[in-house]
């Protein structure tokens, strides 16, 4: 995501409330990221053993390769200068796909995949949206290694893209529309922007054997039960809500091989944080409520916490809210403008 973001008014409408889901397990500390190289937290995956982080941005294509205790055991560069790296996956073979989709001003021609191998290489796929320029934070990548792209909407819903085809190298290759969800408001802390931070698309995450997806906000992880592999028919599912509390700049997400979820955001200092069970969690979504389903992948978001939802910013809240955010707020997100 790029430069600063600056609105004057908003209408935002909200779908229905949340439906009840059982209570998930508080996060807990895994380690702290004290390597200053690696500031800005934005994609994260792991094997079980180790963990693979990006930053936001950069100059080049480059994957930290962690212990468990957060420390850098080697680091995979490739010369590849990326425009806006946002989002990090891992697919079974070992190859880690960085999702350079970051466009917060809106004006990239194209996007672009960098699928880099364990020894560190990189092959660029370029990829064109159907109708016009998105900010993308979140990648998900599915059981037969098919990506898909989430959009982050301040207003609206998020977007589902994926390829249409086979990914070409250079490219590019179109992507299509498969769906949209919309994420509710919540109250749950964190983030640099407030409450509407908490229905912000920032990153996603998948379980290896792609039967367990997950998004997530500034502030809450989505989880989304795909029994049958397919992220599309997943993300029409009602989700269990996971909150993240306190992540200043929560933007990474990843599921260990047991199901654990992690989470992690940007600055020096700051944990990464356990989730344990929450792949199991994803048992308890299910199919939208009637009327809450409009086309595509539309769904409102469920609750891990008491089964009652948390409270939804009014609508004139909403709005000034993001009015603020216009002036102020927004200015904090990204502070780079590389072409």
């Amino acid at each position: 995501m790029r430069s600063v973001v600056a609105i004057a008014a908003v209408s935002l409408a909200v779908l229905g409330g949340p439906v009840p889901a059982s209570a998930a397990e508080t996060p807990q500390p895994l380690c702290t990221m004290k390597d200053s190289r690696i500031g800005e937290l934005s994609g994260l995956v792991s094997d079980g053993s180790r963990l693979y982080a990006i930053n936001d941005g950069g100059t080049k294509a480059q994957v930290f390769v962690l212990g468990r205790d957060c420390k850098v055991q080697k680091v995979l560069t490739d010369r590849t200068d990326p425009f806006d790296v946002e989002d990090l996956a891992r697919t079974p073979d070992g190859r880690l796909w960085l999702s350079d989709t970051g466009d917060n001003e809106k004006g990239r021609l194209t996007v672009a995949l960098l699928e880099m191998s364990p020894q560190g290489q990189v092959t660029l796929h370029r990829l064109t949206y159907p109708d016009g320029q998105h900010d993308t934070e979140a990648l998900l990548m599915d059981k037969s290694g098919t990506p898909y792209l989430i959009t982050k909407d301040i207003l609206g819903e998020a977007k589902v893209y994926r390829p249409s085809g086979p990914l070409a190298s250079p490219g590019p290759t179109n992507l299509e529309k498969v769906g949209s969800l919309k994420i509710e408001t919540t109250d749950t802390p964190g983030g640099p922007v407030g409450s509407i931070g908490s229905a912000l698309v920032t990153g996603g995450a998948s379980m290896a054997d792609g039967s367990v997806v997950a998004l997530r906000t500034y502030t809450d992880a989505y989880v989304y039960a795909a029994p049958d592999g397919d992220v599309a028919a997943a993300l029409r599912r009602t989700p269990v809500r996971i909150p993240l509390p306190g992540e200043k700049q929560g933007e990474a997400i990843a599921f260990d091989p047991d199901g654990t979820l992690l989470s992690g955001g940007e600055g020096v200092g700051q944990p990464l944080r356990a989730v344990r069970g929450a792949a199991a969690l994803a048992a308890q979504s299910g199919a939208p409520a009637e009327g809450k389903t409009t086309t595509g992948t539309g769904a409102s978001s469920g609750s891990a916490g008491d089964g009652a939802g948390l409270p939804v910013l009014p609508a004139a809240g909403i709005t000034l809210a993001v009015i603020g955010i216009g002036w102020f707020g927004f200015s904090r997100l990204r502070r780079r403008s590389r072409s």
